[in-house]
């Protein structure tokens, strides 16, 4: 439900999707200014039957929100943190390592147009699972790999997926995966400044140490 005051000008059909001039009002109106106070995930307005979120840590945020972002059916992006103890943390607090948070991308995303196995295999080749609190050079705990699950459905696709890439990283050499697969919790917004990093700053910061193997082409019951 749109908040208290909130006058559309152009009303969905009874039971039916937001049209795109609703969609864009929540956005200004609702959304954005969530964002801007860095009000938690569970306010954010979720404005599609057809749209899902899915959470995922892969070291530094700022790589891994634009890989998501380039991927065609992947509607917004966020980066903030999850998995820790203290509410509402700010970057230099989940940097201490302290809190126990994880740096985290918030993917929304268009089931009818890109699966939640498409994000994971682009999820499991863009960093390196095997690499405990590590990717490269970015060293601790809130670099740790991460997947936050929001449903029964996800659950079960994560762990698939996890099992497909390690039978795959097993036969090239590689390790045990070390990523933590986890009942979503809450996603506390990470600063304005962080959000869309790459976009503002094309030729920053982009550590994401990858195995080079790519995910196994295999048919999965669930998908």
């Amino acid at each position: 439900m749109p908040p208290a005051g909130f006058e559309p000008a152009h009303p969905p059909p009874e039971g039916g999707a937001l049209s795109p001039e609703l969609r864009g009002q929540l956005i200004d109106q609702v959304i954005s200014p969530m964002c801007a106070s860095r009000t938690h995930m569970a306010e954010l307005v979720i404005m599609s039957q057809s749209l899902n979120l899915a959470y995922f840590g892969t070291g530094c945020f700022w790589g891994a929100e634009r890989r998501f972002w380039k991927m065609v059916g992947t509607t917004n992006t966020a980066v903030g943190y999850m998995g820790g103890l203290r509410e509402n943390p700010t970057y230099e607090q989940v940097c201490t390592g302290a809190t126990g948070h994880a740096e985290v991308v918030m993917v929304e995303f268009d089931s009818s147009q890109i699966s939640y196995l498409d994000l994971l295999k682009e999820f499991w080749t863009m960093h390196d699972p095997t690499t405990l609190n590590r990717q490269g050079g970015d060293i601790g705990t809130q670099y740790r790999s991460a997947i936050f699950y929001t449903s029964d459905e996800q659950k079960e696709i994560a762990f698939q997926s996890f099992s497909a890439y390690q039978e795959v990283l097993t036969k090239n050499g590689f390790s045990k995966i070390t990523t933590e697969i986890l009942p979503a919790p809450e996603f506390w917004f990470a600063e304005e400044y962080h959000q869309r990093y790459l976009e503002k700053n094309p030729n920053g910061y982009d550590c994401h140490s990858t195995t080079g193997i790519a995910y196994p082409e295999i048919v999965h019951e669930k998908i």
